[in-house]
């Protein structure tokens, strides 16, 4: 890989670490040195958020509190998280225990919209950034924060989510982006944390980091971000089995859909959240769920990830062919067209706009009939709907005079003639045209008065 260039100076006065950077705050609700007192920092643990905690409290001379997230994460240590984060410097840790909201009041609402961009990526992330910015703002209030930092960088779609989503709950917040005003990348961070002994799950051999929830996995770094290489999957893809090394036996599931949520695996009553926790390891097993996808970005660019989707992937599948089995052809293409524009929505950090709840609305009357059974096939990273039950069930067809609907075949012939009628019209003024290209023109000549038609033909010799 190419590293990219950047300009940074970093030196210690006694205990304080200070950059310099060309970076100008131009926007009003950006954090003024000297103007905040206590700091509400998001703290995943990882790289960006490890390294800036003492940052923010030397270069505004403010405490820091940090806030985690309990989302449901397949590898976080939530304790060794807290911990690390009072040894490093906040005056208080908290985690909070989100799993079951963030599961039933937002992925909910991904699931009723087969939530997917630009193919198989079922929008983990931008999903949790909606929940992660409303509990920032929360919390916020109830330590009296005055301002919220977060680790995005300057060239990612999550500052847009972030940043956007506690405006609009709380326009008169101050914020700070640690990533884009120091100007760091990666590798500068990796060193500095390095430096000072912070530990940090990246390094200059495993320059990888994840964003982590119970809805999928978000892998970037190193080769990862540069299409022409081949992400070194083994190195970072741990949590569940590669699809080489799944199973060389198959497993089949069950799924029970009411008014378009599971709410039952292989028969047994869970919560949402409980259930996706369970099919994760279940469809991890056989692995399930991995999508490597070169993606359009919010603000112009292009980028690649490695996402680990187990439950979300088979639940997406799931419903979307359950949904399809009880709408009829009309509605499935609407609907179609609608969750692309979800989908494009929620990721390009629109969740609070108006026009979501309206979506919202339109998935919300639709999933009011999708319910019934959905068995799914796990195979070497596969999952396949191969049978449906459902009282709402479309009538199917079949060879059988038997089976199926009984259709009278009496009546095709008619509706063939009828609905192929335009297309066989066109073809046959196509055909004439070809034919007879010079021989007659019909001009329509508007003198101002009325139209009068000239019949132009060619001279015959």
């Amino acid at each position: 890989m190419h590293s990219r260039e950047y300009r940074i100076c970093v030196y210690e006065k006694g205990n304080t670490m200070k950059t310099n950077t060309n970076y100008i705050k131009v926007s009003s609700y950006e954090a003024k040195k000297g103007s905040v007192k206590k700091v509400l920092l998001l703290y995943s643990g990882g790289l960006d958020t490890s390294v800036m905690l003492k940052w923010i409290a030397d270069t505004y001379n403010a405490e820091v509190v940090t806030l985690t997230m309990d989302l449901g994460q397949q590898g976080d240590d939530l304790t060794a998280i807290q911990k690390k984060a009072l040894t490093f410097g906040a005056t208080k840790a908290i985690v909070l225990d989100v799993k079951k909201e963030f599961a039933e009041e937002y992925i909910a609402l991904g699931i009723k919209a087969n939530a997917s961009y630009q193919g198989e990526y079922h929008l983990s992330t931008p999903i949790g950034r909606a929940i992660t910015a409303a509990k920032a703002v929360e919390v916020a209030k109830q330590v009296g924060a005055d301002a919220i930092a977060h680790g995005c960088t300057g060239k990612g779609n999550d500052q847009v989510r972030l940043e956007g989503y506690m405006l609009t709950l709380n326009p008169a917040i101050k914020i700070i982006a640690p990533v884009r005003e120091w100007n760091m990348d990666r590798n500068a961070e990796i060193r500095y944390a390095k430096k000072y002994g912070i530990p940090v799950p990246a390094s200059l051999d495993f320059p990888y980091s994840v964003d982590d929830n119970m809805w999928g996995m978000t892998w970037e770094g190193g080769e990862i971000e540069d299409p022409k290489f081949i992400p070194m999957v083994e190195k970072f893809l741990t949590t569940y089995t590669l699809a080489k090394n799944a199973p060389d036996t198959e497993e089949f599931i069950t799924l029970d859909f009411v008014k378009g949520l599971p709410v039952a695996l292989n028969g047994k009553k869970l919560g949402l959240a409980k259930l996706i926790m369970k099919l994760n390891t279940i469809a991890g097993k056989h692995g399930v769920g991995v999508v490597h996808l070169v993606e359009d970005r919010l603000i112009g660019l292009k980028d690649r990830g490695v996402y680990e989707l187990p439950a979300g992937h088979v639940i997406i599948c799931a419903h979307k062919a359950l949904e399809q089995y009880v709408s009829t052809r009309e509605l499935n293409e609407v609907k179609n067209m609608m969750d692309i524009k979800w989908a494009y929505l929620c990721y390009g950090a629109k969740w609070f706009d108006p026009v979501m709840d309206a979506i919202n609305a339109f998935n919300d009357e639709i999933n009011q009939k999708v319910e019934g059974v959905v068995t799914v096939k796990f195979y070497k990273g596969t999952a396949t709907v191969v049978a449906m039950t459902s009282p709402y069930a479309m009538h199917h067809a079949s060879f059988l005079t038997t089976n199926g609907y009984n259709y009278n075949v009496n009546a095709s012939a008619g509706f063939i003639e009828v609905y192929t009628l335009q297309m066989k019209l066109a073809n046959q003024r196509k055909r004439t045209k070809k034919i007879y290209p010079d021989s007659v023109k019909n001009m329509g000549i508007n003198n101002g008065v009325g139209t009068r038609r000239i019949i132009v033909g060619t001279r015959k010799n």
